[in-house]
């Protein structure tokens, strides 16, 4: 038979070992703590603070961060040989990729030991200098970016956008469905990180995806963005991931 993480047995079993907590506290003995907290820089921040007050010294402290700098993240500790990058897609049991993003100060073997847990969990690992956005978001936000611009400015309407992209460059979604399905708050806060951190105005966020976010419109986490979903069929769908 052939082996698969999705089987029932397996994934039970992996159910079982998991252990939820509300409190720091209880992360005392981990060997490796990954955070994966709102995309806010001063929130990260207090978080690491925190975890390096609490963890045993010898804890390497990763971040999921799509976008901030790893170098800022590690001045908030007393480890910042110990701070990393491990950047998962959305939805981690389902992408292959992890980004591993070095700080200034991040050791050979803090490194080579989330790579080597990485592949444990089966990822493909691609690794970046510690620059705004790294080397996925650098890429695909401007491109969501672009999608709403063309949306603004009227050039097509969203569902020509996105069939446009889809069947034409062979993407599995169009840009606009994807903006939804990550967030479009988490869109506009990568987008910021680039325009300030890089200081190029082709970063500059779209006045359409501010409003939409302004709005509440963030995807199909709030079942609107810039598309209409129904909640009914959205529980059906994530019950199935």
């Amino acid at each position: 038979m052939l082996y698969s993480p999705f089987l029932p047995e397996i994934g039970s079993g992996a159910i079982r070992r998991l252990k939820c907590t509300s409190r720091l506290e209880d992360l005392q003995s981990a060997d490796v703590i990954i955070e994966a907290i709102v995309e806010s820089e001063d929130v990260k921040k207090k978080l690491f603070s925190d975890l390096d007050r609490i963890s045993k010294g010898s804890a390497i402290l990763a971040s999921n961060t799509s976008s901030i700098s790893i170098t800022r993240l590690a001045s908030a500790t007393g480890r910042p040989n110990k701070v990393i990058g491990m950047h998962f897609m959305n939805p981690p049991p389902i992408m292959k990729l992890v980004e591993i993003v070095r700080g200034a100060d991040t050791s050979d073997e803090t490194f080579m030991t989330i790579k080597a847990l990485a592949e444990r969990f089966g990822k493909e690992v691609i690794c970046s200098e510690d620059y705004p956005g790294f080397i996925v978001n650098r890429i695909l936000m401007p491109m969501i970016n672009e999608a709403f611009f063309t949306l603004y400015t009227g050039v097509a309407t969203k569902e020509d956008i996105d069939s446009g992209m889809k069947l034409g460059t062979n993407h599995p979604m169009g840009p606009l469905e994807l903006a939804d399905f990550i967030g479009l708050d988490v869109c506009l806060s990568i987008m910021k990180v680039l325009y300030v951190g890089l200081g190029d105005n082709k970063y500059w966020p779209c006045p359409l995806l501010v409003q939409y976010v302004d709005a509440g419109r963030l995807g199909r986490k709030r079942g609107i963005g810039v598309y209409t979903y129904d909640k009914l069929v959205e529980a059906k769908l994530s019950s199935r991931i």
